[in-house]
C-alpha cells in the first residue's frame, strides 16, 4: 500500500520518559490537582509500567518544581500560586527577546515562511476560541525562534520554564488575544528587515503584556 513519505515518525520513548511526560501533563492540566498526594504504585499501574521509572520521573518533576517529595512520607503535587506568573514571565521575556536578536543572524527564507505559517495557524486557533490549541501554536512560534539561534543554553532554559507557562494557562493566569497575532507579525517583519532593536522590543512586549493584563 502507498505510504506517505512526509508523515511524522513516532519517537521511541523509554518508560521513564513516557511516565515523565504523562505525569507532567496531568499536573499541568489539573488531572492531578495541586496538593494531591501521589502513590507511585497506583501511578505505575495506571501507566502500565513498573514503579522504578515512575519514581525516577517523580524525582525529575521535583527538580522542575511540579511535585514535592517527603522521604518516607508522601509525594505531593505542588500548589500553584497565580502571583508566581510575575516571577515566571520576566526571565522568559528576556530569553525570548535575546533569541529574537540572535536568530536574525541565522535566519533563512524558509524560517520566515515557517514563522508566517505558524502565525496563521495561531490566528485561526484564537478566532475559533481554541484556547489550548492557540497556546500550543504560540509555543511553537517562539520555540522555532529559539531553535534558530542554535544556542543550546537558551534552549535548555526555555524548555525548563515553558511547562510552567502551560500550567498557569490552565489555572487562568494567561489569556491569548488577537494582539499577540499582530505582535508576531511585527516580530517577523522586524527579523526580516534585520531590525534587531525592534524585534527585541516587540518580543519583550509580547511576553510582558500578559503581566499588565494580569494586574
Amino acid at each position: 500500500m502507498p505510504i506517505p513519505a512526509n508523515h511524522a515518525k513516532p519517537v521511541r520513548q523509554s518508560a521513564k520518559e513516557s511516565a515523565f511526560n504523562q505525569l507532567q501533563q496531568w499536573i499541568i492540566d489539573g488531572t492531578l490537582l495541586p496538593g494531591e498526594k501521589l502513590n507511585d504504585g497506583e501511578l505505575a499501574e495506571a501507566l502500565g509500567i513498573s514503579r522504578t521509572p515512575v519514581r525516577e520521573s517523580l524525582q525529575l518533576l521535583e527538580v522542575q518544581g511540579f511535585v514535592k517529595m517527603y522521604p518516607g512520607k508522601a509525594t505531593q503535587v505542588t500548589e500553584i500560586e497565580r502571583e508566581a506568573i510575575k516571577d515566571l514571565l520576566p526571565p522568559l521575556a528576556a530569553l525570548q527577546s535575546l533569541s529574537a536578536e540572535l536568530a536574525i543572524d541565522h535566519l533563512t527564507e524558509d524560517h520566515l515562511l515557517q514563522l508566517e505559517a505558524i502565525n496563521e495557524r495561531f490566528a485561526k486557533a484564537i478566532d475559533s476560541n481554541n484556547g489550548y490549541g492557540a497556546l500550543k501554536v504560540d509555543e511553537a512560534f517562539h520555540q522555532l525562534i529559539v531553535d534558530i539561534t542554535k544556542n543550546t543554553y537558551i534552549q535548555g532554559m526555555v524548555e525548563s520554564l515553558q511547562p510552567h507557562v502551560r500550567r498557569h494557562f490552565f489555572h487562568h493566569s494567561i489569556v491569548l488575544t488577537e494582539q499577540s497575532v499582530e505582535e508576531h507579525s511585527t516580530i517577523i517583519a522586524a527579523m526580516k528587515d534585520d531590525n534587531k532593536e525592534k524585534a527585541v522590543a516587540v518580543m519583550k512586549e509580547n511576553w510582558l503584556r500578559t503581566l499588565q493584563e494580569f494586574q
